[in-house]
């Protein structure tokens, strides 16, 4: 059997592991799944007749669930990956990562079993937050059936960007307390972003933070894709960050895997 063959038999193995302890224990994914919908009610039902004055054409309830949305998406990607950290973490701390040093297996099908794990978990909760936009009333009858998959692979190149990142976080702290901690900007950068509020209705001081941070260039073009607003520079910016931040990812994750186990 050739070394790619044995990797990817390997790695099938891995990734089926981590699905099955997705499913017996999904309180985690639960938890996390839960912050970006408790998110969305609350901006849309609580504070969405006040903020959508601040969307352009200063619509109301309406417009504020189409402006919303696609930055609740890309927020429900670093809320899920969280998940990879912690388990990451758990598999290090808990010694059956050197369990797996002895036996023969590929090495990085450790690895890709969490890394794909994550993405196929962060595209499931992408959609089911897709379906509660749908239910209160987003709508995007605008899109192109080829815009709406250059929107899935914008999706899941940003799923696999983060969860190389989550991956490398967990990977070096010391239990998944700490590694939940760490992981934590994945969730707190889509809040000074574009996700809630457009750039130009915050300070200038701040606003060339929120403009070129990871997540605002993503979610403009997930919003130009689905609701055919103008996207300009951002789609390269997408595109450039989520190579940047899959090399930083898995350089990091692999530099830390080839150590000692902890």
């Amino acid at each position: 059997m050739s070394s790619l063959s044995l990797a990817l038999r390997d790695s099938s193995t891995m990734l089926r592991r981590n699905l099955l302890h997705a499913r017996r224990y999904p309180s985690l994914t639960l938890n996390l799944l839960m912050t970006p919908v408790m998110l969305l009610l609350l901006f849309v039902y609580i504070f969405g007749g006040a903020m959508s004055g601040g969307i352009s054409g200063g619509g109301g309830r309406d417009e504020y669930i189409a402006y919303i949305v696609p930055g609740i998406l890309l927020m429900t990607i670093g809320s899920t990956v969280v998940g990879a950290a912690v388990s990451v973490s758990t598999d290090m701390s808990e010694g059956i990562i050197a369990r797996f040093r002895t036996m023969a297996i590929h090495r990085s099908s450790v690895l890709i079993g969490h890394v794909v794990g994550s993405v196929l978990q962060s595209i499931a909760s992408v959609v089911l937050v897709g379906l509660v936009g749908v239910a209160i009333g987003f709508r995007s009858t605008d899109a192109s059936v080829l815009e709406w998959l250059a929107a899935f692979g914008l999706i899941a190149l940003y799923a696999l960007a983060l969860t190389w990142i989550a991956v490398g976080m967990g990977m070096a702290s010391p239990n998944a307390e700490a590694a939940s901690n760490s992981a934590m900007p994945l969730i707190l950068l889509p809040l000074i972003s574009s996700a809630f509020t457009p750039i130009d209705s915050m300070p200038g001081w701040f606003q060339p933070i929120a403009e070129y941070q990871p997540f605002t260039p993503a979610i403009e073009t997930l919003r130009g894709l689905l609701l055919g607003t103008e996207i300009g520079h951002n789609g390269w910016l997408a595109l450039g960050w989520s190579i940047a931040l899959i090399a930083l990812g898995y350089r990091w994750s692999t530099a830390q895997f080839k150590r000692d186990p902890k």
